[in-house]
């Protein structure tokens, strides 16, 4: 297998990681937070790790019984310190870049990604604002070759579009990550399957406020909107004594419902020109769901709808072939008019308004789906993930479409053994003919570009990689 540098000089295009990961040192970053941000920058810190320190002190069975997953005891690297120590000082992984084969990099928090969803209103404000500014702080000496995503909290439009002005305006951050799967509380649950009293507002489709306003200052302030949420330890993931189980893909699981929020609530119908991102859950479950939209289309739309119109069933003719072939019993209880619903009204349609699911985003023929599917959403990949090939495959994907895959070091954390390694394995899908040399280009560059470049033209000014993203931009 050749090496990253190898690798990078058979290119004739740069590399970029549109999702990198820093491990903060918490002595330094939250000094810091609490001497910008008050004490309740400083309770933020405290707050956002919490569950997962009492869920390690904890055994499983008193897990079984709280309903609480199993965390990850060890989630860094140890064995590797140098690749350790790059992943805690940035100095050193802007020293190292070439020789991990990446040009530009996308830096997103690992302990800070919880930061906007814990539920203390003060808290969460405070340190988000904290945690921003010392993210600018510190990255902004490598702004050529890296830069930091802000963390923006998504409890209240009002909330993110405060802190959204604050990163960019104030702060001269360029990308975001937006916290998703809100949890609300449910006032009254009657249902025996409420899950813990709560339910997840996926800001999109029947969410509780509206988000339109946030989407609306992204597209003012020139930011795509980036999602790296998981769904760890929710639902069907919560084992307590086993974090794998809990682990496989609760990324994807968090990335596919916020995706078909924004789709099926018409978001990309409205704003066209916006770019949305779902990091680190791959691109498997999205060729799924692209097809799925597709087929459901067919069946669910106002069109599709009329093959299951209760008002279409020629019931006398129904009574005629039971007659021939169904049965007395059949006979008797068709004649009472039993086992055979023809309303058509409110009390058997859920009192909707609007029967059609997609009248939101006003698919009016397949190729919309398409267009407000494929050309604005993208998804972030491991660079060992075989399913990447998939994005690429024409001969498999409705309409020969192509899905924009992102390549994601994910270095820092505990699925990287080696720096080294993370570019050749994603080169491994050219060397296997899984994908070529354009796809390659498409996945370590281009989608990249795209993502962040066509929302904001300046993006890549003055990085190292300012010119070939100008020139694949027009």
């Amino acid at each position: 297998m050749p090496d990253s540098i190898t690798i990078k000089q058979s290119l004739a295009h740069p590399v970029i990681d549109a999702d990198g990961h820093w491990l903060e040192y918490w002595p330094v970053v939250g000094e810091f937070m609490r001497q910008v941000g008050g004490e309740a920058a400083s309770r933020a810190i405290s707050i956002s790790g919490q569950h997962a320190r009492h869920a390690l002190k904890i055994n499983p069975k008193q897990r079984r019984k709280k309903n609480i997953p199993q965390e990850a005891f060890w989630g860094v690297p140890t064995l590797n310190t140098v690749d350790r120590a790059t992943a805690m000082m940035p100095t050193l992984l802007y020293d190292r870049l070439d020789e991990i084969g990446i040009d530009f990099a996308i830096m997103y928090p690992t302990g800070g990604l919880g930061i906007p969803r814990i539920s203390d209103d003060e808290a969460r404000l405070a340190g988000s604002k904290a945690f921003n500014t010392y993210c600018a702080e510190v990255f902004s000496p490598f702004c050529d070759r890296m830069t930091p995503a802000a963390v923006v909290p998504m409890h209240h439009p009002d909330e993110a579009i405060e802190v959204l002005e604050h990163a960019v305006l104030d702060l001269g951050l360029k990308a975001v990550y937006m916290n998703s799967l809100i949890e609300r509380q449910i006032e009254a649950p009657q249902s025996p399957v409420a899950n813990g009293g709560y339910w997840f507002d996926v800001l999109g489709l029947d969410s509780a406020y509206d988000y339109d306003r946030v989407w609306e200052k992204c597209r003012e302030l020139k930011v795509s909107p980036t999602f790296h949420r998981g769904s760890r330890g929710r639902a069907l993931r919560i084992s307590p004594s086993n974090f794998t189980y809990n682990h496989i893909g609760h990324f994807a699981a968090a990335g596919e419902a916020t995706c078909k929020a924004l789709f099926l609530g018409g978001v990309t119908r409205r704003f066209p020109d916006l770019n949305f991102a779902f990091l680190e859950g791959g691109v498997g479950f999205a060729c799924l769901l692209y097809a799925d939209l597709i087929g459901h289309w067919q069946i669910r739309s106002k069109e599709g709808l009329a093959m299951t119109d209760p008002a279409h069933l020629d019931l006398p003719l129904l009574r005629e072939l039971a007659e021939k072939y169904g049965g007395a019993e059949m006979v008797a209880a068709l004649a009472d008019g039993q086992g055979i619903n023809m309303e058509n009204g409110p009390d058997t349609t859920g009192h909707l308004e609007d029967l059609d699911d997609y009248s939101r985003c006003e698919i009016r023929q397949v190729d919309d789906i398409r267009r407000l599917f494929v050309d604005r959403f993208y998804f972030g990949c491991e660079a060992d993930d075989p399913a990447n090939a998939w994005a690429f495959s024409e001969a498999h994907n409705p309409m020969g479409a192509k899905l924009k895959a992102l390549y994601g070091s994910d270095i820092g954390h505990f699925d990287v053994p080696d720096m080294l390694g993370v570019l050749p394995e994603a080169y491994e899908l050219v060397e296997d003919e899984l994908i070529t040399h354009d796809d390659f280009a498409d996945f370590v560059f281009g989608n990249a570009v795209r993502l962040w470049g066509e929302t904001n033209p300046d993006f890549f000014a003055g990085t190292s990689v300012e010119s070939d993203a100008a020139a694949l931009l027009g």
